[in-house]
């Protein structure tokens, strides 16, 4: 996996180039994709490889997906699911009764 580093975004940045991923002037935002992706490597493709073929990974990927989400207990988020951690957090923040939405159109 390779990393977009603060000098290569200075360098896009300096030239007024527009680089194909991050947030305008910085390299961290995929971070958090980069560190999901680097579990699912370690903890499913290179644990219970060697596969048979394309099918047998993608079902395991799915299978992996689901526990991820539901099962995983994850440190971050004080060892909860992410799944639980979602529903907890929009039962803080959103009245029972309220209309609120969770899409954001562009003004």
């Amino acid at each position: 996996m390779q990393y977009l580093s603060i000098r290569y975004t200075e360098r896009l940045a300096a030239n007024d180039v527009v680089g194909s991923v991050g947030s305008r002037g910085d390299s961290y935002d995929n971070a958090l994709a980069e560190s999901i992706i680097g579990l699912y490597k370690t903890e499913l493709v290179r644990n219970r490889g060697p596969w048979k073929g394309l099918d047998d990974l993608e079902l395991a990927t799915l299978e992996w997906v689901d526990w991820f989400n539901h099962r995983r207990l994850y440190g971050d988020l004080g060892h909860v699911p992410p799944a639980e951690f979602e529903d907890r957090y929009y039962a803080q923040h959103h009245s029972a009764g309220g209309a609120e939405t969770q899409l954001h159109t562009p003004a």
